[in-house]
């Protein structure tokens, strides 16, 4: 394992790593193409730092995305650096998103579909983006939720220290708390971790630091302050907007919801496949919301302003820890990287949370500011995905770029947002449908369409399309793949989901 480390450029060998095709579950398998190494930056007098900031559930619901979101500090990162406006995850579920960005490739090679699977088992030796800083010579930390842990998920061999997180609190106020206890008591009486959360949402009255969130902040000023002349890669993983909407009540103070209308339309698409719509994945489980039906106008107005608040939380420890670059003198040495996991759905399609193939499911958000001759306040609308992030980093660092990776380093980009790009952006995910068994949707996008295809394990071939045209319905309202009109794109975006990521790619 300490050679693989070491080694990490050399020991995939030639061809790059064994790896298992684009489709994952009920889909095709191939032989993965060789990706020739670039040649690395030359290297810096002083290695430059990591700042990589992981925001849990959020949608570029940001004010330099342009929308009613309250995050000053946000957008001056984004008017440092570059603003990817169609950034997108390769699932909408946090495991899988955040092991694609650390591995380099995507699900159907990592194996992980689901929040309990690991990528070591099916990827032994990889070594990941921290581990190739830590190889370099890097102090590598992660604080709060930067892999799906506790325990082996945290891949140990990833990091100096082992994943700080601090003792879980997910309420403030005097209720709050008496409910978790409540519900703590419950789960040790059963021998289990508590498994029923309390509220959805909360605003108590208390200071930014108290939450978890806040000493996540803390913990991180205090290791830049103290990593004295060694380069750091520094992994940062907020855990809100996820739910429970818990934030400072002065947050929620920042909207008046009368003036914000709910985002996106609130009915299924037309035409859209049954299997297709959720459960609203976790938002069932809270106390307060009920198990079936749809949600009041009240509680999706309530639960929509939770989400915008902690998003303001969120900008506002973003803060912190810009200004601590500041202050130390090591802002002009730093990358800075912020990105949200996947989307998050706030009743739009009459959805709520993640685990679906749509575009507010599988767009994030994503700032890049990094030292050097860059164009600052660079807004690019190229498609790009969360699996670039990789080697993108390595390159800026004037790291080796490793072959197994199925990304694309970005940096290109920021030298000039607008070149052209890759033609689509590739995602996922795994459905268990009462009658068909398990299945896959895969999703692709390019600059104006959206294919979903559907395969079930016990049949052959897809079972259905759904076709999406952002011309001519921006809110993907009305799935047009049955529409003798669309033919000829409906075939031309399955031929592009055929030739997949490695197809799309040496089209570059």
């Amino acid at each position: 394992m300490l050679t693989a480390v070491l080694l990490f450029s050399l020991a995939v060998g030639p061809a790059g790593l064994p790896v298992q095709g684009d489709a994952g579950p009920a889909g095709d398998s191939s032989k993965p193409l060789p990706v020739a190494a670039s040649a690395p930056a030359p290297p810096a007098q002083r290695p430059p730092n990591v700042l990589f900031i992981i925001i849990d559930d959020l949608r570029p619901l940001l004010g330099c995305y342009g929308t009613p979101a309250v995050t000053p500090r946000m957008d001056a990162l984004a008017a440092e650096g570059t603003l990817f406006r169609r950034a997108y995850c390769q699932e909408s579920l946090c495991h899988p998103s955040r092991t694609s960005v650390l591995t380099g490739c995507r699900p159907p090679t990592t194996r992980v579909f689901n929040l309990k699977m690991d990528f070591r088992q099916a990827l032994p030796d990889i070594a990941t983006l921290p581990q190739a800083f830590k190889s370099a010579g890097y102090l590598t930390r992660a604080l709060g939720k930067v892999h799906h842990g506790p325990g082996r998920l945290d891949d140990a061999p990833s990091w100096s220290e082992p994943c700080w997180r601090p003792e879980k609190h997910f309420y403030h106020t005097d209720e709050g708390h008496a409910i978790e206890t409540e519900l703590d008591k419950e789960a040790e009486a059963l021998g289990v971790f508590r498994f029923r959360p309390g509220p959805a949402f909360e605003a108590p009255e208390v200071d930014d630091s108290v939450t978890m969130d806040g000493q996540i902040a803390a913990k991180a000023v205090e290791i830049m302050e103290g990593a004295g002349d060694q380069p750091f890669f520094l992994a940062v993983g907020f855990r809100k907007p996820h739910l429970p909407f818990v934030a400072p009540k002065r947050y929620w103070d920042l909207y008046d919801m009368e003036e914000i209308p709910p985002p996106g339309h609130g009915a299924m698409p037309t035409g859209a496949a049954s299997w297709a719509r959720t459960n609203w994945s976790e938002l069932r489980s809270y106390m307060d919301i009920p198990n079936e039906g749809p949600l009041g106008e009240e509680l999706a107005v309530n639960l929509h302003h939770g989400y915008l608040a902690c998003v303001s939380y969120m900008d506002a420890l973003v803060g912190q820890l810009l200004d601590a670059l500041e202050r130390l003198e090591l802002r002009d040495d730093t990358i800075v990287c912020l990105w949200g996991d996947h989307g998050f759905h706030l009743g739009d399609l009459s959805l709520w949370c993640k685990l679906t193939n749509y575009e507010a499911a599988v767009r994030v958000p994503l700032i890049i500011s990094a030292p050097g001759e860059y164009p600052r306040g660079g807004q690019s609308p190229r498609l790009v995905e969360l699996v670039d992030l990789y080697p993108t980093l390595c390159e800026l660092a004037g790291l080796p770029l490793p072959e197994f990776c199925e990304g694309t380093s970005m940096v290109p980009l920021l030298a000039d947002p607008m070149r052209p790009w890759k033609p689509a952006a590739f995602s996922q995910i795994p459905v268990n449908d009462p009658e068909r068994g398990r299945g896959l949707g895969r999703t692709l996008c390019d600059d104006r369409y959206r294919l979903i295809e559907w395969r079930f394990d016990n049949t052959k071939g897809p079972v259905a399309f759904e076709l999406y045209d952002s011309h001519t319905d921006p809110l993907g309202t009305r799935n047009v793949a049955g529409d003798p009109g669309y033919a000829s794109a409906l075939q031309a975006m399955r031929d592009l989901l055929g030739r997949g990521w490695r197809g799309a790619r040496q089209q570059l």
